[in-house]
């Protein structure tokens, strides 16, 4: 994968490791055969080889028979900065009773407790198509090896639990440890498409807690000052990072009644220019919208040209004096209420509220006060 003239290495996914541990376990189980590195086709279409460590016998039978096998898988994360990058995936495959074949997790993965994410409640967070390639791979070796009697899946991450206080499982939903995940088994270096799929999971567990109004803000401040005026807690907000356009994209395609974004002026000015992505590499011309709303507002040339010369925008909120300031935020709230429609479609009620660090909220778009006063209504009816 080629970024930027870099030649960037793909990985392979936590799912994909299990996989591959569960058949390494599975054969040495079943047939005997221990093997150094296994080979397993993961969702892409492809073919991995992939080095087994730690593979052997955890269990014996009343007669001395292998009954239960530990193998791991390395995971390897690519030029992609995954916390999960050389930890070791486990899985334990066991003999049972009847012709089920049952897959749990086990130390460090952790388990669903909120609805609304891919698996029910109480269960092992383990997803869908990590499952269904697990269970491929040892229904294909108990068929080979002519054992007709049911089996015993076990994922483990040793020091999951520790790892996942770095990530977003606790906010989402997940505790006590990782998830296994993957839809492709391949991990993409710098995964854009990872953190919108994690705004996705995040929207689909508010609503399925029946929080009907999403709240959204692109970082860390956003989420402090819904706390602070509103008393808030961050929890209660999607993380949106710079993806404006896809979270609304999201908010609409599963059906949220309105979605309202808290954000500091420094990203939000873009999206009065209609920029739903507001990383600086796709768009930084937060001056020159400042710049035109101050033309729009009737400030003139001069102090439109004065705004241009500042680094940042709250170096151009200082320059104003409150009248000026409040007729520029003005103008910029009709932009930011018009750009969100345009991109909902109208399907939903969007609405932003806008801040800075030195001067406090600085404006609402049209809608923004309804949605923050029925969120709150709905939180009451819950309580």
């Amino acid at each position: 994968m080629s970024r930027q003239k870099k030649e960037l290495k793909k990985g392979w996914t936590t799912g994909t490791c299990a996989q591959a541990a569960s058949r390494a376990a599975a054969e040495y189980l079943l047939t005997g055969r221990k093997r150094e590195q296994i080979k397993v086709w993961i969702p892409a279409g492809w073919s991995l080889e992939l080095p087994v460590e730690e593979c052997g016998p955890v269990r014996y039978d009343d007669r001395g028979n292998v009954n239960s096998v530990r193998c791991g898988i390395r995971k390897y994360s690519g030029d992609d900065p995954d916390i999960t990058n050389g930890v070791v995936i486990y899985s334990t495959v066991s003999m049972e009773e009847g012709d089920h074949i049952i897959i749990d997790g086990g130390e460090g993965v952790g388990r669903v407790t909120k609805p609304g994410l891919d698996q029910p409640v109480g269960s092992a967070a383990i997803n869908t198509v990590p499952r269904k390639m697990i269970e491929k791979e040892v229904r294909e070796v108990r068929d080979i090896s002519g054992y007709t009697g049911g089996l015993k899946v076990i994922i483990e991450i040793p020091g999951g639990q520790e790892l996942a206080e770095k990530t977003f499982n606790p906010r989402i939903g997940i505790e006590g440890g990782l998830s296994v995940l993957g839809t492709s088994g391949i991990v993409e270096p710098m995964s854009e498409q990872a953190l919108i799929d994690t705004i996705e999971v995040e929207i689909k567990v508010k609503l399925a807690a029946k929080r009907e109004i999403i709240l959204a803000a692109p970082g860390n401040y956003g989420l402090d000052f819904l706390e602070e005026k509103w008393q808030i807690q961050k929890e209660e907000a999607v993380k949106c990072s710079n993806y404006v356009g896809d979270t609304i994209d999201l908010a609409v395609k599963h059906g949220a009644k309105g979605l309202l974004f808290i954000s500091h002026i420094g990203k939000f000015v873009k999206v009065a220019g209609g920029i739903m992505n507001t990383h600086s590499r796709y768009a930084d011309c937060r001056m020159e919208i400042l710049s035109a709303a101050a033309l729009r507002a009737g400030l003139g040339e001069a102090a439109a040209l004065s705004l241009l010369g500042c680094n940042t925008t709250e170096d151009a909120l200082q320059m104003l004096d409150g009248e000026k300031r409040e007729k520029i935020i003005e103008v910029l709230m009709q932009k930011i209420h018009t750009y969100l429609n345009m991109r909902s479609g109208g399907e939903i009620k969007t609405g932003a509220i806008v801040f800075s660090n030195t001067f406090g909220m600085l404006g609402m778009t049209e809608d923004a006060l309804e949605l923050i006063e029925e969120y709150k209504f709905h939180c009451q009816q819950r309580n």
